[in-house]
């Protein structure tokens, strides 16, 4: 049987930081029970974050009106992609799982794993207007977030300072991972490190350690699937009108993004269903 390769995305700055620590864990853990682990350090790498016309070798189609998205699905189709974007799609492609390693910044990931985001995912070797979502490319790999705070955790709550986390984390696993087709596991989140003693952020590597053990069985989150919309344009990609009305008794939406009005599925992007 081969050898299962892991892939984590890493973007911290320090060697000496919590994530740091995580990323080492999950290092460790992955390689003791037999996985290849490629680790993308981008600060490191000092990987380019600004997606530009420089991510492409040769003339492009179109120089007076340059589209990113259109631009670069070409260039991968004629193996045009600059080098750094070609290194890291073939990772991607090697991996069963991505772990992206990160400490949220501004309710989202640092711009340095945004330009991963943005470049790496190209259109055409990511998703499709045909393959998206639960029918996108990558529905046969696993993704998932790993992430430290900055805030305290009842700060994230539907009644704290900072809202809800399951909205938070929707752009991110719903409209990336999830739009490319991942099966994406639960986040791990490792509630404000920087202000926690040290024995509570041993505590946090421990639960992490010990999730590890058997994390590529774990069940994925729910996110709705392709088959409960109209995908066509005369449809405009809405709710198919029998699966609205099948949910119109529901005490929750579907998702956190599809709440129909209604109250949000509880930790619908915290945790698995079941």
């Amino acid at each position: 049987m081969a050898q299962k390769t892991v892939l984590i995305v890493y973007a911290h700055q320090s060697g000496g930081s919590f994530n740091s620590a995580a990323k080492d864990v999950a290092v460790e853990a992955l390689k003791q029970q037999g996985y290849k682990v490629v680790v993308s350090d981008l600060y490191a790498m000092n990987f380019k974050a600004s997606a530009t016309v420089e991510d492409i070798t040769g003339e492009v189609k179109n120089p007076e009106h340059f589209k990113y998205g259109e631009e670069t699905m070409q260039a991968w189709k004629e193996g045009r992609l600059c080098d750094d974007i070609i290194a890291e799609q073939r990772k991607v492609e090697a991996a069963e799982l991505v772990i992206f390693q990160f400490p949220m910044y501004w309710f989202s990931v640092p711009a340095i794993m945004k330009g991963w985001i943005d470049r790496v995912l190209s259109q055409g070797f990511a998703f499709s207007l045909q393959k998206m979502y639960s029918n996108g490319i990558f529905k046969d790999k696993k993704a998932m977030l790993s992430f430290s705070t900055g805030s305290m955790q009842t700060m994230y709550r539907p009644d704290g300072l900072n809202g809800d986390i399951n909205v938070t984390l929707w752009p991110l696993q719903n409209g990336v991972l999830h739009f490319c087709g991942f099966q994406v596991l639960a986040p791990q989140v490792f509630w404000c490190p920087g202000h926690s003693p040290p024995a509570n952020r041993t505590a946090m590597l421990d639960g992490w350690r010990a999730r590890l053990k058997t994390l590529l069985v774990e069940r994925p989150l729910t996110f709705a699937p392709c088959e409960l919309f109209d995908l066509t344009f005369p449809g405009g990609f809405m709710l198919r009108p029998e699966v609205r009305e099948e949910q119109r008794t529901r005490p929750h939406g579907i998702t956190t993004g599809h709440h129909l009005g209604k109250p949000l599925p509880p930790d619908n992007q915290l945790k698995a269903e079941g």
